[in-house]
């Protein structure tokens, strides 16, 4: 029986492989023999080519993984320049080409730099690119560099074959088109992509209309998933003369896409993928018949920020509105004092502001808010008219802006007060209003209390939580309180200098001798010490300054470098390539009872009646150290509102920078710090949870 089941099992295994044999034998009789001629035929006449297969750019991400910038996969035509040229007449069909275009709601690529109608000019704001591309074309055809746009127009329609029956305007549409092929040609550059993310619609109708000489590639285009962060997100666009110098040795080619500005600039080397090459394989009729890659493209990495998304929005948000509502108030008022003959009280417009939030623990920047700011998905169409927007938009006040930081300089001056020796932290000075050691000089300065009242004896808390002038003016007038020691202080806890970020950034400027020659020729005398230690004179700084240097209060005088870069992966999330920590940037040691009376002072400021920032902060239920600033800008305009703070007092996580121009008190903006806060502390759990999550894909 054994025998008989065994040879059953045979037999069958030998008749399946038979079977296949025999279809094997057919399939292969019909390819070589019956099809084989026409397959022959077909290979004879295929059209190899070599195309770019474009990289995919990384994406952007916050500090919890929220996708802040990614790519989209687009449609790109391009021209088939040995299909088109093999046309009767392929001027008409340039034309038909852009007609279409137009029609269907898209743009195509033109960058001759001369006007699109008669008279023909050349444009006035020509960019660098389009400057040495015409360079190049006038001197591959021997043109002098005198040649005018009419003169070259004229070129064209002989160069290009351009019939007199075309009206000079579609001369010159027809001439752009063939201009940006020629010039490829002329510099070697890769491919003219006609038009960038088309619609399946206007492909359609190409099709459908048997136009000829274009192709349909795939490609990206960088997609924004938010409306926030615009300032520090930054733009993708076509490199400058001086980009390619620098790009080039990379490997990028010449119509390369890279970082303009913001964090897409700033790390264009982890963001920017390297192009692969494809072969690609089309029968004369373009139907592509294979395409196999000699070089498989490798995409860019993932960059992760430091920013919080949510906390920019709440940031964002509460900054806008506060803009919004305060200037609505003021318009009416406004109206009212004019009618009322009270013009003494007419407020100016706010112009703008800005807010910047750090973790206290690390130095990083957990949100950067400008305003006003704009749309990164318009960016391109709005361009023109956000520059000529005189609220300057494109301005970002929170790294370039720099402020006179009032009051809240204080406590830099209270530290250096107490670590030189002038006073200790039980030193008691009587505030007399009036500082009338020069007034023989016509030198008299007044604490902003008076003269409605003294704050009576105040020592080096008291004096931060009052903010009481005259103390301050009694210590900086004194020979161990020198302006080179008090810039020396403020330098290390990071004001007047960079503070390291990787994005553009103003250095500010620290009050000093040697500025104030600079500027108005004059030397330097006590008073301007004492203007210097209450936060006026010529310090200015920039608002990342005012938060970087609120961590360092909070830290008991360790700072941290600033930086928006936490973390780069690969693309596919799979290998960590860049891990930040912390690094310090200076320790201003001094003993820990000097640090103590500044925090009581800044505790005071929130939870003390007597505190400026009491009416925002006295029934918060997270405990916040703060200081309010006031920085007058002249006679006749209304002053900025400056306001720092951290939290919590006991164990400080958070310091926030807020600045308002032309704000008012610092105790009139406190409420956006305080929206800020409402935003951390309500989602700080959640927040803690995103961020393990995170963790979990390295």
């Amino acid at each position: 029986m054994d025998r008989l089941v065994k040879s059953s099992r045979l037999a069958a295994i030998i008749v399946l492989i038979l079977s296949m044999t025999a279809v094997y034998m057919v399939s292969l009789y019909r390819l070589q023999i019956v099809e084989g001629a026409a397959y022959y035929e077909q290979s004879k006449n295929s059209i190899s080519t070599k195309s770019t297969a474009v990289a995919a750019r990384g994406n952007i991400l916050d500090r919890y993984g929220r996708v802040l910038v990614s790519n989209r996969v687009c449609n790109n035509i391009v021209i088939n320049t040995k299909e088109l040229f093999k046309q009767p007449d392929p001027n008409s069909i340039i034309l038909e080409l852009v007609q279409t275009v137009k029609d269907s709601g898209n743009t195509y690529t033109d960058t001759l730099p001369i006007t699109k109608e008669a008279p023909f000019e050349y444009i006035p704001n020509m960019t660098d690119i389009q400057k040495t591309r015409l360079k190049a074309y006038l001197e591959f055809n021997k043109l002098p560099e005198s040649t005018t746009a009419v003169e070259l127009m004229a070129f064209f329609r002989q160069a290009f074959e351009i019939d007199n029956n075309y009206t000079s305007e579609q001369m010159r549409i027809i001439a752009g088109v063939r201009y940006e092929i020629k010039i490829r040609n002329i510099i070697a550059t890769s491919d003219y992509v006609f038009a960038e993310d088309v619609s399946i619609d206007l492909i359609t109708k190409l099709m459908e209309n048997n136009v000829p000489g274009f192709e349909v590639e795939p490609s990206y285009i960088r997609e924004y998933n938010t409306d926030y962060a615009a300032h520090l997100l930054g733009y993708v666009g076509m490199m400058n003369e001086k980009e390619y110098k620098d790009y080039r040795n990379e490997g990028y080619p010449l119509n390369a896409l890279v970082g303009k500005d913001g964090a897409e600039k700033a790390f264009e080397s982890y963001l920017h993928g390297v192009d692969g090459e494809a072969v690609i394989t089309k029968t004369p009729g373009g139907t592509v018949i294979s395409k196999n890659y000699t070089k498989e493209p490798k995409p860019g990495c993932q960059v992760y920020l430091t920013i919080d998304l949510g906390l920019q929005e709440a940031a964002e948000t509460s900054l806008n509105n506060y803009i919004t509502e305060e200037n609505k108030k003021r318009e009416a008022d406004n109206e009212t004092y004019k009618a009322q003959g009270k013009t003494d009280k007419i407020k100016n417009m706010i112009t703008g502001g800005a807010v910047v939030a750090i973790n206290v623990k690390t130095g990083e920047p957990l949100c950067i808010a400008s305003a006003p700011t704009f749309k990164l998905s318009t960016l391109m169409e709005d361009y023109s008219e956000l520059q000529k927007d005189k609220s300057a938009p494109l301005f970002n006040r929170a790294l370039m802006g720099t402020y006179a930081p009032g009051s809240t300089f204080k406590p830099v001056s209270a530290i250096v007060a107490l670590n030189e020796g002038i006073v200790t932290t039980n030193t008691t000075i009587y505030d007399k209003g009036v500082y009338d050691k020069y007034a023989d000089q016509g030198y008299a300065p007044k604490c902003w209390i008076y003269p409605h009242g003294s704050h009576g004896d105040v020592n080096a808390a008291k004096a931060i939580e009052v903010s009481c002038n005259y103390y301050f003016y009694t210590v900086a007038d004194n020979e161990k309180f020198t302006i080179n020691k008090l810039s020396n202080y403020a330098y290390r806890f990071g004001l007047g200098k960079k503070t390291g970020i990787e994005l553009s950034e103003s250095e500010g400027i620290m009050a000093n001798p040697e500025y104030k020659k600079q500027e108005m020729d004059t030397p330097w005398y006590n008073g301007d010490t004492m203007s210097a230690a209450i936060g006026q004179s010529f310090s200015v700084f920039t608002p990342i300054q005012l938060a970087n240097y609120t961590a360092s209060l909070a830290n008991n005088g360790t700072r941290y470098e600033a930086s928006i870069l936490k973390a780069v992966r690969s693309y596919d999330y799979s290998k960590s390539i860049f891990e930040r920590n912390p690094k310090v940037a200076d320790r201003v040691s001094v003993p820990q009872e000097y640090y103590d009376a500044v925090h009581i002072g800044m505790y005071n400021v929130a939870n003390s009646s007597n505190g400026t920032a009491y009416q925002i902060f006295g029934n918060y239920p997270v405990k916040v150290a703060a200081k309010t600033g006031t920085a007058q800008l002249g006679e006749n305009l209304t002053n900025n509102g400056v306001f720092i703070c951290y939290a919590p007092y006991d164990n400080p996580e958070i310091a926030i920078a807020v600045v308002v121009e032309k704000g008012g008190a610092g105790s009139e903006i406190a409420k956006i710090a305080r929206d800020v806060l409402d935003y951390y502390f309500s989602f700080k759990n959640s927040s803690a949870e995103l961020e393990k999550e995170n963790s979990l894909l390295k």
